[in-house]
């Protein structure tokens, strides 16, 4: 059969030529399929239009499916005898990404293990990739070469006065418009369209607008010399030609956000943008507050945004009008034009690691991009992650240390309620006799109270009395959690939901005397209801903060006094700013202490810490009672001393000793699937694999497991996990690619690496 001629002038197909030696060649990745580059050339007629950071449609495999992927490089060169495909068409008008962004997210694909197309595919938003809130228009003009001899052109009147009105247009105009304002129908613009005197385009745009909130702008503060030494380092990063990051190392109450914001509006001064990162959602009302009393334009990008105003935002800070990006964990992907500087707020947050693919920290992307872009990046926290206390006592990290409050207020006494000897039988609950007598006194001297107890829920366990058994998530085989609101009960893991029992649910018992049992956030509502009614409470955890604005609202009625006590999770624990607050109560200091996790010192000493920080804040004074059973644990004897230096000073001899981090780069292997045996099986011979690779390199790869993982069955799955730690990042990298080539993984099981692991549950 008689191969037809090519549109290119060639007898080729479309997207193929065989003869060329050069051309100009389109390096492009899939978000899906295979994860290498593939090489395309670029048609004449599309130069210009084919660029990096723009997502292209090209032919792939014998079929020549038409699948759409990301341009990542152009370059003319020599391709040899190779039979390239050609692209075959452009799907943005604007490039997404800088040659800055580009390169870092190669960076984040080979760091974390995932593919780069993956990794682009978090980096833009779903919001601007399907380009929410625009829709397509057709746009009209008059070609120069028609505007030129239009007197000389005979027209009746009608199509006269849409000639002339379109050619007086200070931009083109929609047919509709164009009608509109010449008092007529489409048909005299349909006849001159025919006749090419009046050209058409189609465009796609915005139509959404969403106003900024008007806020009273506030000056400059007065900063103490603290605070003036502090932002001197900045400036001296500011200015230096390769800015090392800056860990600010400041009590809560110091003053840091003032010197965050001075220090941005030293950048913006200088025509650059500034990205600010929280690390709750709860925080970014207010952090956004703070920043646009002080700033013009402010950008918000967060998960509780619609997707039509998170593309707008984006468009806007793509553009450069916006000086402030404030935002969660992927507001570190912001398309800022002109980036002058990189804040990470609250740096020891472990929100700021995503846990799914590709499973990257922000501290981590926000260093790299600081890098590449040549800006300083500063990490501010009273309670650093040991990792970047680590950096900093290395010099990798400029270190600040503020550790005095602002006016030199003194930081709130601590003291601990040994839970094991407050059984009275007059105060059993989730409420001491110390802290019941703190808040009593507290509200009557008009002051307000939060209240911090990270569980959710009611009761979280149901158990007959009788024989035992335990009422559980039929997936999960996890301890079902009551929840009173709505007479559920409720998996946290996997929203699995029953009816509350009213008798035991084993078929040969059916006892009626079920026991619930633990206390979770709707628990301590209750009994704090019970106990002090006549005052307005609020709860705030992930069960009652699900609309959008929730979390504003109920910080707005507690920042104005409307109520006195304040229970919630640990979204209260940090950041937020109270001076009325005078009382700060811990009710189970041990929730996370005794996880199987090489950070569960590290967490509750910094949650105790920072909850502790949101009291004593104003002239009134504060204090806190930690709740808990272990008392002489070094992470809360160190909290309640304020003294980070006695907690680093425990606690990083020990990591140390185990190889764990910040001495040795850490991967977490987790397999899943329905088959026990398949998963441990598989997990065997991923560990034999690495051990093997490590043998044959000659390399020190310390392997813990493989074990069941301690949330042994999820969602109906089993799991195993596997910890490896090494000094070497690349050569335990390695290892995980070796088993990806090597291992024939079954068909029901999934397993992931995931890089610097963060939840080991």
């Amino acid at each position: 059969m008689k191969q037809q001629k090519g549109l290119f002038g060639d007898d080729s197909t479309p997207w193929e030529q065989d003869d060329a030696q050069t051309g100009l060649v389109a390096s492009v990745v899939m978000p899906t399929g295979p994860e290498q580059p593939f090489d395309y050339l670029v048609p004449d007629e599309m130069v210009g239009e084919i660029l990096p950071g723009r997502r292209v449609y090209v032919p792939l495999g014998r079929s020549n499916r038409r699948v759409m992927a990301y341009c990542v490089a152009i370059e003319r060169k020599e391709y040899g005898s190779r039979k390239l495909k050609y692209v075959l068409g452009a799907l943005d008008q604007q490039t997404l990404l800088s040659s800055h962004m580009l390169k870092m997210t190669q960076w984040l694909a080979e760091y974390y293990l995932a593919s780069w197309g993956q990794v682009l595919e978090a980096v833009i938003p779903a919001a601007v990739r399907g380009n929410a809130g625009t829709r397509e228009v057709t746009l009209l003009s008059v070609p120069s070469e028609v505007a030129a001899r239009l007197a000389s052109i005979k027209l009746s009147e009608k199509q006269q006065k849409v000639m002339v009105t379109l050619a007086a247009a200070s931009k083109p105009m929609t047919p509709g418009d164009l009608a509109e304002k010449c008092g007529c129908t489409q048909a005299p613009i349909s006849t001159l369209r025919k006749k090419k005197l009046i050209q058409s385009e189609v465009r796609r745009v915005s139509h959404a607008h969403f106003d900024d909130l008007d806020i009273e702008r506030e000056p400059a503060k007065t900063l103490s010399e603290t605070q003036q030494s502090a932002l001197k380092v900045i400036f001296d990063q500011v200015r230096a030609p390769e800015p090392k990051p800056i860990l600010l190392h400041g009590v809560t109450g110091s003053g840091k956000t003032e010197v965050y914001i001075q220090a941005i509006q030293h950048v913006i001064d200088q025509g650059k943008q500034a990205i600010v990162l929280v690390p709750e959602i709860s925080l970014t009302p207010q952090t956004k507050q703070r920043f646009a009393s002080r700033f013009d334009r402010i950008a918000v990008l967060h998960s509780h945004m619609s997707d039509v105003e998170r593309h707008w935002q984006w468009k806007r800070i793509a553009s450069g009008i916006v000086n402030v990006v404030v935002g969660a964990r992927s507001a570190v992907f912001a398309p800022t034009p002109q980036l002058g500087m990189i804040v990470l707020d609250e740096e020891h947050d472990t929100s700021f690691k995503q846990d799914s693919m590709p499973r990257y920290h922000a501290r981590e992307v926000a260093a790299k991009r600081a890098e590449y872009e040549k800006v300083p990046l500063i990490l501010g926290t009273a309670t650093p992650s040991l990792e970047t206390f680590y950096h900093a006592q290395q010099g990798h990290y400029e270190l600040i240390s503020m550790p005095n409050r602002i006016g030199n207020r003194p930081l709130p006494a601590v003291r601990t309620v040994d839970m094991r000897y407050d059984k009275t039988a007059s105060f059993r609950g989730a409420i001491s006799r110390q802290l019941y007598q703190s808040m009593k006194r507290t509200l009557e001297q008009d002051g307000q109270i939060i209240l911090l107890l990270n569980r959710r829920g009611h009761s979280t366990h149901i158990q007959c009395p009788k024989c035992g058994e335990v009422v559980a998530c039929p997936h999960c085989e996890l301890p079902l959690t009551h929840h009173i609101t709505d007479g559920s009960t409720v998996c946290h893991y996997c929203d699995y939901r029953s009816t509350v029992p009213t008798v035991c649910p084993q078929p040969t018992c059916r006892y009626s005397g079920i026991r619930f049992s633990g206390i979770g956030t709707q628990k301590l509502e209750q009994e704090v209801r019970a106990k002090f009614g006549s005052y307005p409470i609020i709860r705030m955890d992930s069960d009652t903060m699900r609309k959008p604005g929730s979390h504003e609202a109920a910080l707005e009625r507690f920042r104005n006094r409307e109520v006195k006590i304040l229970v919630g999770t640990q979204m209260i624990a940090k950041g937020l700013d109270f001076p009325n607050v005078t009382l700060v109560g811990v009710i189970n200091a041990d929730t996370a202490l005794h996880f199987p996790d090489v950070r569960a010192g590290e967490r509750t000493f910094q949650l105790i810490t920072q909850v502790a920080g949101r009291t004593g804040r104003g002239d009134l004074g504060g204090e806190v009672l930690v709740q808990t059973l272990s008392p002489d644990s070094p992470a809360i004897e160190a909290a309640t001393r304020h003294d980070y230096a006695l907690f680093a000073e425990h606690e990083l001899p020990a990591r140390r000793d185990f190889q764990m981090t910040p001495f040795a780069h850490m991967v977490r292997i987790i397999a899943r699937g329905p088959k026990q045996t398949a998963v441990e099986l598989f997990m065997q011979e991923v560990a034999a694999q690495i051990a093997q690779f490590a043998e044959q390199r000659s390399a020190e790869i310390w392997l813990q497991g493989p074990a069941p993982a301690p949330i042994e069955k999820l969602r109906g799955n089993y799991r195993f996990h596997l910890l490896l730690h090494s000094e070497d990042r690349h050569v335990m990298r390695a290892a995980v690619l070796h088993c990806r080539e090597k291992i024939a993984v079954p068909d029901d099981v999934l397993w992931v690496a995931d890089v610097d692991p963060i939840d080991m549950m």
